[in-house]
């Protein structure tokens, strides 16, 4: 391990909340919880203060579906053979209908809308009925053949294809994100003995919907894990063993415009034991930090919870954050320079950065 990222970093407590689900921080100053099948939007302050009154808008989904919420107080709700968008007061504006998913009668993914609302991505299935033809077969399921899964950008106002192309995926499971400035959309498919594979497409604006979407590049072994200022995309490398050269974690950054790769980071270098240590997530936390959490393995001791600070541009270890308190694997973070932990006593924590330098006027 090297001792530069083991360095302690103090952080500033701002204050504690009890958790009722899981939090995932939202654009315009929102969260959203979720607990079982509901999912509430709430005003971040008055939630993280206690105060909050009630949701601001809420949706009971099935355990089949995935979803994400809208800025205008509505939802976007993927099934397992379907997409649909749900206004403020519940009701459906409109439903498209794909085939059901290979594997198991489930959503892959939530569906994202774009930053300027007026695509929706989404990832669906393409079945084969000839054999011969199809890139996965289920013997004890007859008819149930699949080629390779495509991505589709829908009109959000109308549910309408208006870009679609094929990936090179079987998806299991994927996650898909715009970046901020809505130019591209970053999409990782999970494949079964295949690992990761990610993408990035922007829009074209054509009519025609098989024009209507360019894959500019993209990577294998690596998954979105956020975007950094610019056109960079934040990926990360899992210890997966589906092939020998593969266990290991890493991070990686590329530069979504040239494709290339502009930086990357062997998480052994954070690791106590780089053979049984775990790291499972990356988190953005502002345009120069990463906050990597993980599971270490102290020799003749138990499992330890750590999270560590990264430089945003060089993947650079910083230091261990030094929590007066105990916390979690999990880290959602906030996207004003916040992050929120939860511990075994379900009590969420925020946290910030000590600062360092003093404010930008203005």
């Amino acid at each position: 391990m090297d001792t530069a990222g083991n360095e302690p970093i103090d952080v500033v407590p701002l204050g504690t909340v009890r958790a009722r689900g899981t939090v995932e921080g939202l654009a315009g100053g929102r969260l959203l919880v979720r607990s079982g099948g509901l999912l509430e939007v709430h005003g971040r302050e008055e939630f993280l203060a206690g105060a909050a009154a009630g949701p601001v808008a809420f949706l009971r989904v099935e355990e089949h579906e995935r979803a994400a919420a809208t800025p205008d107080g509505g939802f976007l709700v993927a099934g397992a053979a379907s997409v649909r968008a749900v206004g403020p007061d519940g009701g459906t504006r409109w439903e498209f209908a794909h085939d059901p998913w290979h594997g198991t009668p489930r959503a892959r993914s939530a569906p994202v809308l774009s930053p300027d609302g007026r695509l929706v991505g989404v990832v669906v299935p393409t079945p084969e009925p000839d054999p011969a033809q199809a890139a996965l077969v289920y013997d004890a399921e007859p008819g149930q053949n699949y080629v390779w899964d495509r991505l589709l950008f829908l009109d959000a106002a109308t549910g309408g294809v208006v870009g679609r192309q094929q990936l090179r995926s079987l998806a299991s499971g994927a996650v898909l994100g715009w970046r901020p400035d809505g130019g591209a959309l970053a999409v990782s498919c999970w494949t079964a003995w295949h690992s990761w594979s990610t993408w990035w497409a922007e829009p074209t604006g054509s009519a025609d919907a098989d024009d209507g979407i360019r894959i500019v590049g993209g990577t294998w072994m690596h998954a979105l894990a956020g975007f950094l200022p610019g056109s960079r995309t934040l990926t990360q490398r899992y210890a997966e063993h589906v092939w020998p050269d593969d266990d290991r974690d890493e991070l990686a950054v590329y530069d979504t415009g040239s494709g290339g790769r502009v930086a990357l980071l062997d998480l052994a270098e954070l690791a106590l034991d780089p053979e049984e240590d775990e790291f499972r997530s990356a988190e953005v936390l502002d345009g120069r930090h990463v906050l990597v959490p993980g599971r270490v393995f102290p020799a003749g001791g138990p499992p330890q919870t750590r999270h560590w600070l990264v430089d945003a541009a060089a993947l650079r270890p910083l230091g261990r954050l030094a929590y007066p308190a105990a916390v979690g694997r999990d880290v959602t973070v906030l996207g004003d320079g916040t992050w929120l932990t939860e511990d075994e006593d379900g009590h969420l924590r925020r946290w910030a950065l000590e600062r360092t330098e003093p404010p930008a006027s203005g």
